[in-house]
């Protein structure tokens, strides 16, 4: 067993050297050379005396991000990635936050980050990993190392408009990642196509099972997510097998009928998370894709990434939900009802999480780490720490695990308990409409739908009536040229409950 991430890298450059590990359209890069630029930028890290600490990364999306994430750990430090599609507040908050000595840049990020309100140290990539190797030194840092050492922070959104930093150690993604590749069958021949951005725990998926098998991942450039026939074709020409999307980007594909024009030959493991999938684009997926296997993800970033899956095997009915199952070895999930006892059979519940899989914390947050990492309620004997997500679920018939919705995204309205879920599930149904999103506007008690589709927003009503109780009727329909997503492809529903603006209506 594992006691660092990098041993996965450290065993596999021995086996397959030469062996394509991370790529793009512009580069490809072997496990070798993985591993030597990655030991050169941690002997140039060691070098400065930077060790237990956070490095920033501000990198394009490629292959060499990734080698300065490993090569910051290599150092003994953890990374904090960045990305110039964050807000430049955001960025400000998260520096202020970290606090870091050193950032890593590239040659399109280099002015960028210039520009931030960074007090460190700043070193282009080339230049860090331009040096020789300290193998002594890097020995040394190996073997002080921990397993609840951090990996590494990545910035999740904050109720009160600040972003908290998870803080990941190595205990808990090794763990995970032990866990999800069993769960998935991930092997040597498994060839990724990433989908998310580097600075979300999501990309664990693809990075970390890359190392421990010697596969190998391609970073998909971000504009063929716009594009689902030419994104499809990516798949194609090389020979992606293994897709770890977001829901979003899945229904993208299938909401435009891409499958009428192409379809992905080699693509026969596909797992899907972040959001509910309509059932109507998950049986396009697989009316597309029959040999395929569909695993549905579920789980937060406190809890080093996804915690359960679903193997969708059996027929769903017409607005059953897509189960999120059970959860991974090593992993107990709880559900607490508002006493914090176990919920009944069929009982709703807040999901609380148990396990190695738990992150540490919030980096420098003390406070918001106590209110969301607590003791567990049902144990009176010792310390244990559980995470509660603030996620709703409850059992079905069948023993599996449902998620319901967001504790914050349950509604008060004309007297009534409503899951906004429950009336976008509904309108997802309906034929002519690709994808729904709703949001509720406290100030004047109104549920408002968006929707993107071929139908009006008067017809749209009518067939709604046939769908939704009364009171469950949204109170303003708009329909959008397209839906606003967050950076990591979930429904935007800050924009909705702003008001979208001219950009998303398209008129």
């Amino acid at each position: 067993m594992q006691n660092n991430v990098l041993d996965y890298l450290n065993d596999i450059v021995r086996v397959k050297p030469d062996k394509t590990a991370f790529a793009d359209p512009r580069r490809v890069m072997t496990f070798a050379q993985v591993y030597g630029q990655s030991r050169a930028i941690a002997t140039f890290l060691h070098r400065k005396g930077i060790e237990k600490q956070p490095v920033v990364v501000f990198m394009g999306k490629s292959p060499e991000e990734i080698t300065a994430f490993f090569g910051v750990i290599a150092a003994g430090n953890f990374y904090v990635p960045i990305d110039e599609e964050m807000p430049s507040v955001r960025i400000d908050l998260i520096l202020e936050n970290v606090k870091a000595g050193m950032l890593i840049c590239d040659a399109s990020t280099e002015q960028a980050a210039r520009q931030l309100r960074f007090q460190g140290e700043i070193v282009l990539y080339e230049d860090a990993c331009g040096g020789d190797v300290d193998e002594e030194a890097l020995q040394k840092i190996y073997d002080r190392a921990i397993d609840t050492d951090p990996v590494y922070i990545v910035f999740t959104s904050g109720s009160t408009g600040v972003p908290k930093g998870v803080a990941a150690c190595h205990r808990s993604v090794i763990d995970y990642i032990e866990q999800l590749s069993e769960v998935m069958g991930f092997d040597e021949n498994t060839v990724f196509g990433n989908q998310t951005p580097l600075y979300f725990d999501a990309c664990l998926k693809e990075l970390y099972p890359t190392l421990k098998f010697g596969a190998t991942t391609w970073l998909i450039p971000r504009e063929l997510f716009t594009l689902p026939v030419k994104l499809v074709e990516f798949l194609n020409e090389h020979k992606i097998n293994t897709i770890c999307w977001v829901v979003s980007a899945l229904t993208m594909v299938s909401a435009f009928e891409t499958f009428r024009t192409v379809t992905p030959q080699y693509l026969r493991n596909i797992a899907f998370g972040s959001e509910v999938f309509p059932l109507k684009q998950f049986r396009k997926w697989r009316e597309a894709l029959p040999q395929a296997k569909f695993t549905n993800l579920y789980g937060p970033t406190e809890g080093t990434g996804m915690c359960c899956y679903y193997r969708v095997e059996r027929e769903l009915q017409d607005g059953e939900p897509i189960p999120i199952g059970r959860p991974f070895k090593n992993t107990e999930i709880l559900l607490l009802n508002e006493k914090d006892e176990r919920a009944a059979a069929g009982e709703e519940g807040e999901i609380c999480i148990r396990g190695t899989s738990l992150t540490l914390g919030y980096y420098n947050d003390f406070e918001r780490t106590r209110q969301a990492f607590v003791q567990n309620p049902l144990n009176t004997a010792y310390p244990e720490m559980i995470y509660r997500t603030g996620d709703i679920g409850r059992l079905n018939e069948q023993g599996e695990l449902v998620f319901v919705s967001r504790k914050d995204y349950q509604i008060k309205h004309m007297g009534h308990r409503i899951e906004l879920g429950e009336i976008e599930a509904n309108v997802n149904l309906l034929e002519p409409v690709k994808i729904a999103g709703c949001a509720y506007d406290e100030g004047k008690g109104r549920i408002m739908l968006y929707y993107v589709g071929e139908i009006s927003e008067k017809e749209l009503a009518e067939a709604l009536k046939d769908r939704l109780p009364r009171y469950m009727m949204p109170n303003r329909i708009t329909r959008l040229e397209k839906m606003p997503f967050t950076a990591n492809g979930k429904i935007d529903r800050a924009a909705l409950r702003s008001g979208v603006s001219q950009e998303w209506k398209g008129r």
